[in-house]
């Protein structure tokens, strides 16, 4: 089957303490943009959304274990707060603050994301399970437009997913990563958390 180019207006949900929240919201004004085939989503939610047309609505709960899974405690790290500090010898409060995505590096150069937790004095907590970990997702919306992908597309997207690219990290969830031009955007949304 030929990859397909979708975008997608959506609200996500989970239930969290017996309530509806709402977690994130891609509007049709910047919708979520994906390719078929090439791993940019999770696997159940593009299995979801290939099945409609253009126009159509959706609903579905994807449960946690085809999500992000469990959150495993083991991913929770406290690091010394000096691992962030600046140039000039200051800690960097611009980036390092609770409820941050911030983009890591291992000793092999592989790139993660992580969450920050709490601050203290000398402490900084790292959250390395997904921020939606643990929790059942539900989708509600529209698929905006459905055709085949070009090769310039496709193309596009496997520069953003090799780290040479843009992407749209959690960071910008929601948008376009700041382009101007809808055309520069690669991924839009929050790419890896789909």
């Amino acid at each position: 089957m030929e990859n397909q180019y979708i975008t997608v207006a959506y609200k996500l949900f989970a239930i969290l303490d017996g309530r509806k929240e709402m977690l994130e919201e891609a509007p049709a004004a910047h919708p979520f943009q994906f390719i078929t085939g090439m791993g940019y989503t999770l696997d159940r939610f593009e299995k979801e959304i290939e099945q409609l047309h253009e126009g159509d609505h959706f609903a579905f709960t994807i449960p946690c274990a085809e999500a992000y899974g469990e959150r495993e405690e083991e991913n929770v790290h406290v690091v010394s707060k000096s691992m962030f500090t600046l140039p000039n010898g200051q800690f960097d409060s611009e980036n390092i603050y609770p409820g941050n995505i911030i983009m890591l590096n291992d000793q092999e150069g592989n790139r993660f994301y992580a969450n920050v937790g709490e601050i203290t004095e000398d402490k900084v907590v790292l959250d390395l399970n997904h921020p939606h970990a643990g929790k059942d997702l539900t989708f509600e919306g529209q698929v905006i437009e459905m055709r085949p992908a070009t090769n310039e597309e496709i193309t596009r997207l496997a520069t953003a997913m090799s780290g040479h690219g843009c992407g749209g990290g959690c960071e910008s969830c929601g948008g376009c990563g700041g382009h101007e031009d809808e055309e520069d955007c690669c991924g839009g949304g929050c790419g890896h958390c789909h």
